[in-house]
């Protein structure tokens, strides 16, 4: 990479770290400290925790699209500006549903698929990968500073200032886009690959390998978020842990977790066994919720549990993408990877309002259930998928006399390796997807270039 790459694909991981750090610190405590605000019941808890899905859902694919038409670096700082405000919000809310008012404002600063956008448009191809493995690493690291962070800063100043946290978190990240975000170039080529092409939305929706993995991840969201509907309160009412001290439960289930996660992931992609560890991750997060149940009354057996909770969820929180990225057709990756996304904050949404519901109506026992019931349901629809081919995404700029080669297109589906691939011509590029193994890159230089 070259430095203005680094810098961008650092400082924009930074500004997606931000967001997501003050939305999931919020997570560990609103169950605890929610209850002591005016209207609140278990139903308006939950709607609470998943209340920023809603419009997040709704929002993000469409201020990508906004983004091609008025700039990045604007719909960025003004999905900020938004967080930061539903942050100010929902930390002078004396009611809960000042609280909810709150996080549906940060939910409409739904800033993803603009940054990913950015990355494309700062990055060049050969780099972008990385970049974008930056931006991953940040999400996981965010998530879990934010299980640590917020029990530490809720114990000193209370549910209010986790909320003034996560504004100022967000005018940290309004500082980065516009001090050290590089600026990009006037005309900058678009990436189907970072961003929803529409005429490819619809053979999307209609691809059954991408609907088991959007109804995956929104049962996967769904279930995080009702969990921490209760065991938040299974820690603190069951097994005697006051709320101060839930920190360092949450740090040794993520440490253990993330050395427990890496052999795993070396395994499914070194041995091409993608489908049986996902499968075997969501068997674990099916089991996990009866011990979770089981040992509310013991905290030893409970921390225990909440190990195994996060080694499954973070296990399927890293594997399911590098999926998607096998599974989706040439040149549709960033419409696939817009629909997921999607359905990630619509399961969020639903699975806060589910959790509180569940618990308000059946107790802790009853949310663990029904989680284990969420599981259950996407692993008898995921044992129907297919085993992914072992493909790689490449996006390849074309001489203009290629592009009008009636032929090309033949020539370079008949490379060995190369499984699929589509030609863009407003682009000047070619998508394909190769298997490494195999693939024979003279002869696809050779194809690649003017005789």
């Amino acid at each position: 990479m070259m430095p203005a790459e680094r810098r961008a694909a650092a400082s924009l991981a930074a500004v997606f770290a931000f967001r997501m750090l003050g939305l999931f610190m919020v997570l560990p405590v609103l169950a605890i400290y929610g209850q002591a605000l005016d209207g609140a019941t278990p139903l308006l808890i939950g709607v609470a925790i998943g209340a920023y899905g809603f419009t997040q859902a709704f929002l993000q694919i469409p201020f990508g699209m906004l983004s091609d038409r008025i700039g990045r670096k604007p719909v960025i700082v003004g999905g900020l500006v938004l967080f930061a405000l539903g942050g100010l919000v929902a930390g002078q809310a004396e009611s809960i549903q000042g609280v909810i008012a709150g996080r549906i404002l940060q939910g409409a600063g739904a800033i993803a698929a603009a940054v990913m956008a950015l990355v494309a448009d700062l990055t060049r191809d050969q780099h972008r990968t990385k970049a974008m493995a930056m931006i991953g690493m940040s999400i996981g690291i965010s998530f879990g500073l934010a299980m640590v962070a917020g029990p530490l800063i809720a114990s000193a100043a209370g549910l209010q200032g986790v909320f003034y946290v996560t504004s100022l978190l967000a005018i940290a990240g309004m500082l980065l886009v516009l001090l050290v975000v590089p600026a990009p170039a006037q005309h900058v080529s678009r990436h189907r690959d970072a961003g929803v092409v529409r005429s490819a939305v619809l053979p999307a929706l209609r691809n059954a390998e991408l609907w088991r993995l959007n109804y995956g991840i929104a049962v996967l969201h769904a279930i995080l978020m009702a969990s921490f509907v209760a065991i938040p309160l299974a820690l603190t009412e069951q097994a005697g842990l006051p709320s101060e001290q839930h920190w360092w439960v949450y740090l040794a289930a993520l440490v253990i977790s993330f050395a427990a996660m890496v052999p795993c992931i070396i395994y499914a992609e070194r041995r091409r066994r993608v489908k049986q560890v996902v499968l075997g991750a969501i068997l674990l997060l099916a089991l996990v919720q009866p011990m979770l149940w089981a040992s509310m009354s013991s905290l030893g057996w409970l921390v225990a549990a909440i190990v195994l909770y996060f080694v499954g969820f973070n296990l399927l929180e890293a594997t399911l993408p590098s999926l998607l990225s096998k599974l989706a057709p040439a040149g549709a990756k960033g419409t696939a990877m817009g629909i997921y996304s999607t359905s990630q904050f619509i399961g969020a949404a639903l699975g806060g309002v589910l959790g509180g519901a569940v618990y308000g109506a059946y107790g802790l026992g009853g949310v663990f259930v029904c989680c284990a019931v969420l599981a259950l349901s996407w692993l008898l629809i995921g044992v129907k998928m297919r085993q992914p081919a072992y493909v790689i995404s490449y996006r390849l700029p074309l001489p203009l006399e290629l592009v009008r080669d009636e032929d090309l297109l033949r020539r370079i589906l008949a490379v060995p390796g190369v499984a699929e691939a589509v030609i863009v011509a407003e682009e000047a590029a070619a998508y394909i997807k190769v298997d490494i193994q195999v693939l024979n890159r003279e002869q696809l230089d050779s194809v690649l270039s003017p005789a």
